[in-house]
């Protein structure tokens, strides 16, 4: 049997390899992106800055600590309790745990109580930075160190600037705490010695000090 021959005038078909479907679909996404690309004019316009980058040198900040700005190089890895003790040499703050577990490195920013060991240098910023070395007034202690010592609310002295930190907050925001509030105030603070219920009884006492100086 003969074979049936296409007519003259017919156009030569070639036979192409047909498309799979992983490249049906990888052409359409890129026509579908380059036509949104090409819409919106997004080859028209200059990529926006990225955030700038810090490091691994050390770099330039400022801080304001106790009410005085200190320039210094930090690494940005530098936390902030590193800062003041080494290149501050404000060593009133301590490290112990160094993992903010104790909170014996309690320093303020703006009058709110941080671990400063969890506390990166270089996100401080303007905020200011109250150590245990600002709560005196020259050679005037604070009244709740006093009632500290009077308390003999410290042993090793560790823990004492963090929980003197933390407990002369309290009396900040509650000049007329509870010893419940205290507790509270106190409860991130580890005292390994044991001084908590002096240290209760000299933040309680320094209260009931500075009502009796407003009352009089």
């Amino acid at each position: 049997m003969s074979k049936r021959r296409p007519p003259e005038d017919a156009p030569d078909v070639k036979h192409e390899k047909p498309v799979s479907r992983r490249a049906f679909l990888k052409g359409a996404g890129l026509t579908a992106a380059g036509s949104a690309v090409l819409d919106s004019g997004l080859l028209a316009q200059t990529a926006p800055a990225g955030p700038r980058v810090l490091g691994p040198d050390a770099v330039s900040i400022t801080l304001r600590v106790n009410g005085v700005a200190k320039t210094l190089q930090v690494e940005p890895r530098t936390t902030l309790a590193e800062a003041l003790r080494t290149s501050l040499d404000m060593t009133g703050t301590k490290v112990v745990c160094d993992r903010g577990s104790c909170s014996a490195c309690t320093v303020w920013l703006d009058g709110t109580p941080v671990n400063s060991c969890m506390t990166f240098a270089l996100d401080v910023g303007a905020r200011a930075v109250t150590t245990i070395e600002g709560l005196p007034k020259g050679n005037q202690l604070h009244p709740l160190q006093v009632a500290f010592i009077e308390h003999d609310a410290l042993q090793c002295g560790y823990c004492t600037p963090g929980m003197v930190m933390s407990c002369a907050a309290l009396l900040e925001r509650k000049p007329n705490p509870t010893l419940d509030d205290v507790r509270q105030a106190t409860s991130g603070n580890i005292c390994r010695c044991g001084t908590y219920p002096k240290v209760f009884a000299a933040t309680l006492a320094a209260a009931q000090k500075n009502r009796a100086k407003k009352e009089a």
